[in-house]
């Protein structure tokens, strides 16, 4: 009842005129800030934080959950339309959503991403209101053993289930880890992999990666000619053409991988997404269809990375310990206006802080309007030539990689790994598991090392937790699922042999 009682005494606050145009605002500026390749929600709220300072904490808070919603589902716009996802967690949108622009079904594919991130993102800040202490402390179980068990678990499904080739999907994970041991060594300070290079000393920025290998290659094959993979001659199509009742498995499934990705700390929605993705072709009968256009596979990674962004917040609010970049800097606003993040944020702001769980619920249908909106203006980026869209890519993503960090360093690097890119795409090697391998590489370095410490260098540590024993079986599983297909399949040949 405690709960109920705070939620009336924040709605007149939150529904006042300055909160409802201050997330309004936000949600078009975050759809603005996702669709640009190269900029983030992170770099979006950063940029805004000064501008609060004046504002009452509930205004600015309200700007900034609209500005988090509305870049998650604004980084699938360019995903969909241009295949170069415009945030991080738009990475898996690529698969089916493009496919499904090619096919002439754009506004559909805009359509289905809306509606599953706008359900996401509600299921998401409902179990922000609802569950926040209680989820935070299932976060709390994971020791840094398990923790190297999950981050295993990402590398291992996104490498086998996402390439033809198992071979080519750890070749690219493999590259990803080696990118992501670039950098500081976080328990020692020794450098590593730098070349004396200060630029190298913070590691390899995701933002800098993830728009060099998706960004610059379609660019490239944008200009090279009427084979290029692009907007030229596809078809804008309509809006309906769907069963919407048919994806309610879909929602359900994506949410509850979103809301337990996003308890915990350094995974995201990327990491979401991919995941979702591939927990949907699982289950499906009809695999072959993801990647080459299924509505349930664009559906899926887009609620799930949505689902993600309050729960993300869950142990950010509840314990002050931010689970992705965006957290921090959400933290970083509330310190700003003299909210100290932790229990006692509960206990002496409640109107505030439940006021921006509202607001984290009502962005997501103003999402969901705004996004309805400006649809039609979206799908206006087809029309434009493929040899004018190409440079204005390039031109767009060297502005928003250099606006990162001011940095023409980040700038090169960025292009050198859309070569890169380029090589791998015309030698059929999956680049999301580089990606997340930059992501997940030091995470289960740093849980590996942190486990053996705690452990005195006892390997029995790692298959104690009654949790990384499921994440163990589940590891296996995942690598003995393709044995045991090709076994089956050579037993089918044999007998007609």
């Amino acid at each position: 009842m405690d709960i109920l009682d705070h939620i009336l005494a924040a709605a007149p606050l939150v529904f006042s005129p300055s909160v409802m145009l201050a997330m309004l605002f936000g949600t078009a500026v975050g759809i603005a800030v996702g669709a640009l390749p190269g900029l983030s929600a992170t770099l979006g709220i950063a940029v805004l934080i000064p501008l609060t300072f004046s504002m009452t904490p509930l205004v600015a808070l309200g700007m900034i959950a609209g500005i988090y919603n509305g870049a998650m589902y604004g980084g699938s716009i360019p995903a969909i339309l241009l295949r170069i996802p415009g945030t991080p967690a738009a990475i898996a949108t690529v698969f089916d959503g493009h496919e499904m622009a090619k096919q002439g079904k754009a506004r559909l594919a805009l359509d289905i991403s809306l509606v599953s991130s706008s359900i996401g993102s509600a299921v998401s800040a409902v179990a922000l209101l609802l569950l926040a202490p209680p989820l935070a402390a299932i976060a709390l179980q994971f020791s840094p053993a398990a923790y190297f068990w999950l981050a295993l678990f990402g590398l291992t499904t996104i490498s086998v289930l996402l390439s033809a080739s198992l071979v080519k999907g750890f070749l690219s994970a493999c590259f990803g880890l080696l990118l992501g041991m670039v950098g500081i060594d976080s328990l020692t300070g020794a450098e590593r992999f730098t070349f004396g290079t200060l630029e190298l000393l913070s590691g390899i920025n995701i933002i800098v990666l993830l728009t060099g290998l998706y960004a610059i290659p379609p660019a490239i094959d944008l200009m090279l000619g009427p084979n290029a993979v692009g907007a030229k001659g596809l078809s804008l199509g309509a809006g309906g053409g769907i069963r919407w009742r048919r994806l309610i498995p879909v929602w359900v499934r994506s949410s509850v991988i979103g809301l337990f990705i996003g308890l915990i700390p350094a995974l995201g929605g990327n990491v979401a997404a991919l995941i979702a993705w591939n927990e949907q072709r699982r289950v499906t009968k009809n695999k072959a269809l993801y990647g080459k256009g299924a509505p349930d596979g664009l559906a899926a990674p887009e609620c799930a990375n949505n689902a993600d962004t309050a729960a993300t917040l869950i142990p950010a609010l509840t314990l002050g310990v931010p689970g992705n970049a965006v957290a921090a800097v959400i933290l970083g606003a509330l310190l700003v206006h003299g909210l100290r993040p932790g229990p006692e944020l509960f206990r002496d702001n409640a109107d505030t802080v439940y006021g921006f769980m509202l607001t984290m619920l009502i962005t997501s249908g103003l999402m969901f309007v705004v996004g309805k909106l400006g649809a039609r203006a979206f799908v206006n980026v087809l029309r434009v030539p493929p040899l004018l869209l190409g440079p204005m890519i390039i031109a767009i993503t060297t502005v928003g990689t250099y606006a990162v960090h001011n940095s023409m360093f980040e700038v090169w690097m960025m292009l050198g790994f859309g070569m890169i890119g380029f090589g791998m795409e015309k030698l059929s090697i999956p680049t999301a598991p580089a990606v997340l391998a930059v992501i997940l590489g030091p995470m289960a370095e740093e849980s590996f090392r942190r486990a053996l410490l705690i452990s005195g260098g006892e390997f029995g540590y790692f298959f104690q937790s009654p949790i990384s024993l499921t994440i163990i079986a589940l590891i296996a599983v995942t690598l003995l699922a393709p044995v045991w297909t090709r076994i089956r399949a050579r037993k089918r040949v044999e007998p007609m042999e």
